[in-house]
């Protein structure tokens, strides 16, 4: 079985599979006198850059993989040092601290543009030089799978280098000399990378749309292939969903539309041509009737999601970044052992939960069922464990001690089981619903947004909670962008919780039941004026009022479902670009990592005012933002 390692020595000669993906660096503010390395071994003069077999495709493409894996553990870690939800221990080196504080220096570890303009050269060599017109002698096409989803890693690759360093230089042709990297290219925003790229993904065939992604079985890494890429529609959406929040508030609505029709899409194709790819019906909660407070009642396992890469219908894994098992092969992650009290690093972490998110998730009110399934009552403040409101976090958080070895002194350790694996997941299903849920929200359908919430989807939430509320233009985009028909989607109730339903055919729930009980019958978790409006002034001026609300809600959620998942810098930043004051919001978010109370500790710590949008970017070399 080869690895990524040996098959990316194999051919060291191709720009796209040898350290020649190296030669990348970032461009200076007015040149590209450092965009490459100009006098690295790295530039390669190629004598013949031919591809025109199958193995050229696995070898390349594998050798592009290999470069993900570089900026993998930064991938999460740039995304969540930088929001609210963790802290940093006295273990945490210089490196961590700096990014925390927003003052990454030219030689943190962590700031290396040129990794990711290596997986970009890369990928710009395999999309110049593959024929996609080449077929087999089974007369199948030997690289359109493999050019799909190299554009979309490339797509996902400028995407982050945009989140992290603002405007950047910009190139979509391979570079292999020294001339070519002597030349000044455009620099593109945000803005700009994300509509070049909706357009360059919309231009493949139709036919990439389903199960675009190669399946190279379980031979790479023993990890089933299929989880190493970036879908197409997801990629579509989420590109969508970054253009129109630089539009700013109330703008952008046909890119929010845009990624409302690709993630229904992945959703209803994930799976083959008219399929479903539901949310699951996984939930833990206070047993029905519980008055210890001391019961849980888990409907499938939503911590086994975080360490199952089994790739099946129902996976909650979409997209990750595979990792080496041992140091020594170049690409291991370290995050399980910043997250994490392991023997490597002595027990001690780097990394805890922040104050800010053990408050969130104790102010959430815990819905509990009664056994019959009719009446509710509320979980208590003050349970040990961080057991009070919502779940989730005691669930992912384990907090424990050991004894040294050899002084027998006390070791406090912890537990974050999101890092439980040597793989870095990037993209899952509950993200993706919640994505959906923030796009439909900027579209102007707060009420389905809201479902996805509270309920779940399907036809049958549409046509009795949803269609009676809504004006006729508003039931009919809903019924012109959402599938979700009952026939594959069918929504949990609260009989299959307190046994008499049928549980089987459950496989929708609203996501806050994950962890905050039984939601649909929460009088604390209710959208406002829910309620039949005629006049149509009054009607648009409520779901403005929606709007507010469940755009507050969506931005907990993500808290409370994807902490320390390496998200939440950048929800934060998409959130803030829709708001009157980006920076006001961004400081009032950031600030409060310690608890609201605290936020000009957390502000002398920053030491740089995050009211100033450049301020949230990296720099590199003197390059601005």
């Amino acid at each position: 079985m080869k690895t990524f390692k040996t098959t990316y020595f194999h051919v060291t000669g191709r720009v796209s599979c040898g350290i020649a993906a190296a030669l990348m660096a970032l461009a200076t503010f007015t040149s590209c006198e450092d965009f490459f390395d100009q006098e690295s071994d790295h530039v390669i003069y190629v004598e013949n850059d031919a591809m025109n077999n199958w193995s050229d495709t696995v070898y390349n493409v594998t050798g592009i993989l290999s470069k993900l894996q570089v900026v993998a553990d930064r991938t999460i870690l740039l995304g969540e040092l930088r929001g609210d939800l963790v802290s940093l221990t006295s273990t945490a080196d210089a490196d961590l601290r700096e990014i925390a504080s927003f003052n990454v220096s030219d030689d943190n570890v962590y700031n290396e543009p040129g990794d990711y303009y290596a997986i970009i050269n890369n990928c710009n060599y395999f999309i110049a030089k593959a024929d996609t017109a080449l077929r087999s002698n089974r007369d199948e096409y030997i690289f359109l799978k493999e050019y799909a989803a190299v554009k979309a890693i490339r797509a996902w690759t400028y995407l982050q280098l945009a989140l992290n360093y603002g405007s950047v230089p910009f190139v979509v042709e391979p570079i292999l000399t020294k001339e070519q990297s002597e030349l000044d290219y455009p620099r593109y925003d945000l803005a700009a990378i994300c509509e070049y790229f909706i357009n360059d993904l919309n231009d493949l065939p139709a036919s990439f749309d389903v199960n675009e992604y190669p399946d190279y079985g379980d031979k790479l890494r023993s990890n089933n292939s299929r989880f190493f890429f970036f879908p197409i529609n997801i990629m579509r959406a989420e590109l969508n969903l970054w253009l129109g929040s630089t539009k700013g508030k109330n703008a952008g609505k046909s890119n929010f539309e845009q990624a409302v029709y690709y993630y229904c899409k992945y959703i209803s194709e994930r799976n083959g041509d008219n399929s479903a790819y539901p949310n699951g019906a996984d939930l833990y909660m206070w047993a029905p009737g519980s008055t210890s407070w001391l019961s849980h009642l888990s409907i499938n396992s939503i911590t086994s999601q975080f360490s199952d890469e089994t790739y099946s219908s129902r996976s909650e894994l979409i997209t990750m970044i595979p990792g080496d098992s041992i140091r020594a092969e170049g690409n291991y992650s370290e995050l399980r052992n910043l997250f994490n009290s392991t023997d490597d690093n002595n027990y001690k972490v780097s990394i805890v939960p922040s104050a800010r998110i053990i408050e969130l998730s104790e102010s959430q009110p815990n819905c509990c069922l009664s056994s019959n399934g009719k009446s509710v009552i509320y979980a208590p403040s003050g349970l040990a464990d961080h057991e009070s409101g919502d779940l989730r976090l005691s669930m992912f958080w384990r907090e424990s001690y050991t004894f040294d070895r050899t002084t027998g002194d006390r070791i406090e350790t912890q537990q974050i089981r999101k890092y439980s694996t040597r793989n870095v997941h990037i993209y899952r299903r509950q993200m993706l619903y919640l994505h959906l849920a923030e796009a439909l929200n900027n579209a102007g359908q707060p009420r389905v947004a809201f479902k996805i919430l509270q309920r779940g989807l399907s036809q049958k939430i549409f046509e009795d909670e949803v269609y009676p509320l809504c004006n006729e233009s508003d039931s009919t985009w809903i019924d012109t962008y959402l599938k979700f028909p009952d026939s594959r989607f069918e929504v949990l109730e609260a009989e299959d919780i307190t046994g008499t339903g049928r549980l089987a055919n459950r496989n929708m729930v609203g996501i806050h039941s994950r962890g905050c009980g039984w939601t649909p019958m929460n009088e604390y978790y209710k959208l406002v004026a829910d309620t039949v409006e005629t006049d149509p002034a009054k009607y648009e001026q409520v779901k403005l009022e929606q709007q507010a609300q469940v755009e507050r809600l969506l931005l907990d959620e993500a808290a409370l479902e994807t902490a320390f998942e390496g998200v939440r810098f950048y929800d934060l930043m998409r959130f803030a670009m829709r708001q009157d004051n980006p920076g006001e919001f961004m400081k009032e978010h950031v600030y409060a990592r310690r608890g609201k109370a605290n936020a000009a500790t957390v502000q002398g710590e920053i030491q740089k005012d995050l009211g100033n949008i450049q301020n949230w970017y990296l720099t590199w070399k003197g390059m601005t933002k």
